[in-house]
């Protein structure tokens, strides 16, 4: 990922993992329904699509393939222990035979719980990696003839069939895939993000149409995340400092928050009957929120302490300040 941080997309970061984790809290999800449709929509694809935006092929191989194996290491540990709580647990995804079939199945083609966007993850970089690595003529990518500019956008064709064939293969859900692709293409083509999505009030109004651009309209979903991504950039400026320290803060460190906040979402069921009282259920949300992510934050905190983090995240310190 590139060494230097762009507020922005550290803001979207931040609205996208809170998003996330509201949503796999099973008692919000199934009281709203609908709002869960509508964030299901798009915070799972601006990840993607920033993932795409920042990641660097261009590094040396070793480098390269070395970040993508501190991927690898926390999804395996992660879906493992996902997998197998699953087989224990009552749970909505709950496996009634965990087989070593079963396991593998879930482990490499099919995972549970949100570890899904891990295992998206690591193919997309190992094609795009493939994609853009591959000699196709002398010239590189970034020197700036019309032939360059050419060779450009026939990789990003060619990692576009790369990723529609392993859909079809069942490794990837291409949909998913596509807004990596999307992150991609604008940083290979030199597009700043920021303009791309020109922040703008409108933009709010549009999405109020949601349903209709869900249901009716051909790519509405493509444009709702267009539309989000316009409205938050809209809305960053005009964050006060002391509250945008922290929501920066919160971005700079979604991954160990999207890893470890499962572990919080199972045990804030024990919250549900004592806050039952509240028929807003806002208490319970900013309770769950609140443990969700300090608990998260608070192991990321743990591994920086013992010195486990250069073995499960390959930095000295997973915990960004």
């Amino acid at each position: 990922m590139s060494a230097h941080r762009i507020e922005e997309l550290d803001f979207l970061k931040c609205v996208m993992i809170v998003l996330m984790v509201a949503f796999h809290l099973v008692y919000i999800g199934d009281s709203f329904p609908a709002a869960k449709e509508f964030v299901y929509t798009f915070h799972m694809p601006v990840f993607l699509m920033i993932s795409g935006y920042l990641m660097n092929v261009q590094k040396a191989t070793s480098a390269f393939l070395r970040n993508i194996l501190f991927f690898i290491i926390p999804y395996v540990i992660m879906e493992s222990g996902y997998t197998f709580m699953a087989s224990l647990l009552p749970i909505r995804e709950h496996i009634d035979n965990l087989t070593i079939s079963v396991f593998f199945d879930k482990l490499f083609l099919h995972p549970l719980g949100p570890y899904w966007f891990l295992h998206t993850l690591i193919i997309c970089g190992l094609t795009y990696f493939a994609s853009f690595r591959i000699p196709v003529i002398e010239r590189t990518i970034h020197n700036k003839t019309p032939l360059s500019v050419l060779t450009t956008l026939g990789r990003i064709i060619a990692m576009g069939i790369l990723l529609f064939l392993l859909s079809q293969a069942g490794f990837l859900s291409f949909t998913m895939a596509f807004y990596f692709l999307i992150g991609v293409t604008l940083h290979n083509t030199e597009t700043d993000f920021i303009s791309f999505f020109h922040p703008s009030w409108l933009s709010l109004p549009a999405l109020l149409l949601f349903p209709l651009l869900h249901k009716n309209i051909p790519f509405g979903d493509l444009l709702t995340v267009y539309l989000m991504i316009s409205f938050l950039l809209a809305l960053f400026p005009h964050i006060s400092y002391r509250y945008r320290r922290l929501l920066l803060f919160l971005g700079r460190n979604t991954l160990p928050i999207y890893l470890f906040s499962p572990i919080f979402t199972i045990l804030c069921k024990s919250l549900v009957v004592p806050l039952s009282f509240d028929p807003t259920k806002i208490l319970f949300l900013v309770s769950s929120l609140i443990a969700c992510i300090s608990g998260s934050l608070a192991i990321a905190f743990a591994m920086d302490l013992c010195r486990v983090s250069p073995f499960f995240f390959g930095s000295e310190k997973i915990l960004k300040k």
